[in-house]
């Protein structure tokens, strides 16, 4: 696995195949965090600290998975989401938050977020939500293949 440093705004961390995994926080420590739980994984894990940083960057590089912080520099994680619904295979999207109360939780899921996974950030909680992410996508995608054949 290789670490690119794009500009210093956005990185990506190479696997040679794998799952398309796009991290948004403002926090260094976070993309480091979450650098070492994907390392040597299937993910393709991409970064960005800003929400103008994230709308390039899904348009470019279609991830499966998007985790976001709660609060960004230039937006929030509703506006990731509106972003993310514009896109014809949307990307599942995790909220991160040092908050995670139930009313955020209820809110990320009424909105249509997956889920919410607080910080400090624990592998195992990190493992599970992604990959149970990535299992929805995958659903998502198949049930509209399905239903373009039908039609």
């Amino acid at each position: 696995m290789r670490r690119l440093t794009l500009d210093q705004e956005r990185y990506c961390q190479v696997a040679d195949t794998g799952d398309a995994l796009l991290v948004v926080s403002s926090f260094e420590e976070v993309h480091t965090h979450m650098g070492r739980v994907f390392a040597g994984s299937h993910w393709i894990l991409h970064g960005v600290r800003t929400r103008a940083g994230a709308t390039v960057l899904v348009r470019e590089n279609s991830p499966h998975v998007v985790v976001c912080e709660r609060d960004l520099p230039d937006g929030n994680w509703k506006e990731i989401l509106d972003e993310l619904r514009l896109l014809p295979n949307p990307p599942i999207l995790i909220v991160i938050s040092q908050v995670a109360d139930e009313s955020l939780w209820v809110e990320v899921l009424d909105l249509g977020g997956f889920d919410l996974l607080a910080k400090p950030l624990a592998e195992k909680e990190i493992w599970r939500v992604v990959d149970s992410a990535k299992r929805h996508w995958n659903g998502k995608r198949e049930q509209a293949m399905q239903d373009r054949e039908a039609a």
